[in-house]
């Protein structure tokens, strides 16, 4: 049995974590099907949100870009909010 961990915040020890909790992905590989878990890992990580922000992190944002980021974020998450608020009352 082997277990795979992989951790959200791997850069904690250079940053702060700004309120963030840290959360373990854990993937255990059962019958030695490693494909298996690791497509379960990446699935994991990529519901977390850890292949964006590995590829934001690659290289510096300024922050004027980093600010029209989160708005365009915002404004996407509200549109999505507003949508499945629209089909719920449609029910």
């Amino acid at each position: 049995r082997i277990v795979i961990l992989s951790h959200k915040n791997s850069c904690s020890s250079r940053l702060k974590t700004q309120g963030r909790r840290k959360r373990f992905l854990i993937v255990t590989v059962y019958q030695n099907q490693v494909e298996k878990a690791l497509k379960v890992l990446k699935r994991q990580m990529t519901k977390e949100g850890l292949l964006k922000e590995l590829k934001r992190r690659r290289f510096y944002e300024k922050p004027s870009v980093k600010k029209k980021r989160k708005q365009k974020e915002a404004k996407k998450k509200r549109k999505a909010a507003l949508r499945r608020m629209r089909s719920y009352n449609r029910l």
